[in-house]
């Protein structure tokens, strides 16, 4: 199967390829070593309207699709994954729920500045007893006239501390069905509301320049229109957009595969061994061969997944295989690269050792790999 791409995304690709190498390339190793939030990348990023990428061009955004946030986010994550994972988890994890499911009012206050990166939002989901688990949420919601009363936790939270974060959405039970099984919906928490605390940054292995925090709320009272979607539909909505994240962590994952490969391409050609340049060695020649073979079918899943996402045939399936293979792809990769570089590899000033310390959360987040299996089993009917 042949993925082609517009006019329209080659252009895009072209574009962001050269910002990713002029402009992320140069200084991203200072923001991760410092594990500093990249303020100055983000805002050219915004200029560029990457923010607004699959939005509507009448709420804010550039009128694309979201093959062209993952083409973005591919060429992002050649260079540097913070960058790219804060790209995704402000688009799909924080403007896609807003478009999707909220009112014309909230469009119109939120998503202009959203796509343009003036502001961030994020998606309070995880929670610190429980990752896979979603359905077990203990953060709740209880109505009080006009307003709902927040309480819980939130844990591993992208995008939800920064000076631009404008405001997490949060799910929370806010009742009980005639089951016993809670009645989980979502609401919007702008930042600085009382009650609303961001603890400070995680100390992560990996994407050190995104930015990450757990969130409490203790009697964290919000105005009632900030229902995002109907009551108790929260549990679907945030199905929907895990479904449509990991079409865009594939994408990521399969731009960390491909820089694995150009950097080992570049480096098999400079450098030498016993009179000879590395890459006449068949064993590391090989090595590379299998990364592209790996990630090219990685390529051909999330782009079959994020075409049907575009078009609005179902995708699930497509989504959790895209996911599965891409993240293993980087992992992989990444892996191998290290391997390739030797002792150079194992130094964070080279993009393999970030790239290598980056890639094992992509088997993780939004959805583990156990979680991807769990879903392509359903899908078949069988586990």
């Amino acid at each position: 199967m042949t993925i082609e791409r517009s006019p329209e995304h080659e252009e895009l690709a072209a574009t962001v390829r050269r910002f990713a190498a002029e402009e992320v390339a140069p200084v991203i190793a200072g923001y991760y070593e410092r594990e500093e939030f990249p303020y100055p990348l983000i805002e050219k990023m915004g200029a560029m309207g990457l923010f607004g990428l699959p939005i509507p061009e009448a709420d804010g955004g550039m009128g694309g699709d979201y093959v062209a946030l993952c083409i973005a986010l591919e060429e992002l994550a050649r260079v540097d994954s913070s960058v790219a994972i804060t790209l995704e988890a402000a688009v799909g994890l924080g403007a896609m729920p807003l478009y999707r499911f909220g009112t014309d009012e909230q469009r119109a206050r939120w998503l202009p500045d959203l796509c343009a990166g003036r502001a961030l939002a994020a998606f309070g989901l995880t929670e610190p007893g429980g990752g896979s688990d979603a359905g077990a949420t203990r953060t709740t919601a209880v109505r009080d006239g006009s307003t709902w009363v927040v309480n819980g936790s939130k844990a591993f939270i992208t995008n939800s501390g920064t000076d631009i974060t404008a405001f997490v959405t949060v799910t929370a039970v806010t009742g009980r069905r005639a089951d016993g099984r809670p009645e989980i919906s979502t609401v919007i928490v702008p930042s600085g509301t009382p009650g609303f605390t961001v603890a400070p940054g995680y100390s992560k292995v990996g994407w050190t320049a995104s930015d990450t925090h757990e969130l409490s709320f203790d009697d964290c009272r919000v105005p009632a229109e900030n229902l995002l979607g109907a009551e108790g539909r929260g549990y679907a909505q945030f199905l929907s957009t895990l479904d449509e994240g990991r079409v865009a962590i594939a994408a990521l994952s399969v731009g960390l595969a491909q820089g694995c490969i150009d950097e080992c391409v570049r480096y098999l050609g400079e450098r030498e061994a016993f009179g000879h340049k590395l890459g006449a060695f068949q064993a590391l020649a090989f090595k590379v061969a299998d990364m592209e073979a790996r990630t090219h079918v990685a390529r051909l899943a999330c782009y079959d997944a994020a075409h049907r996402l575009a078009s609005g045939r179902p995708f699930k399936r497509e989504a959790a295989i895209a996911k599965l293979v891409s993240s293993d792809a980087a992992m992989v990769n990444a892996r191998e690269a290290t391997q390739i570089f030797g002792g150079y590899g194992f130094m964070n000033e080279t993009p393999v050792g970030r790239f290598y310390r980056d890639a094992k959360v992509l088997e993780i987040g939004e959805g583990t790999s156990e979680v991807q299996r769990m879903l392509i089993a359903r899908q078949l009917g069988v586990g």
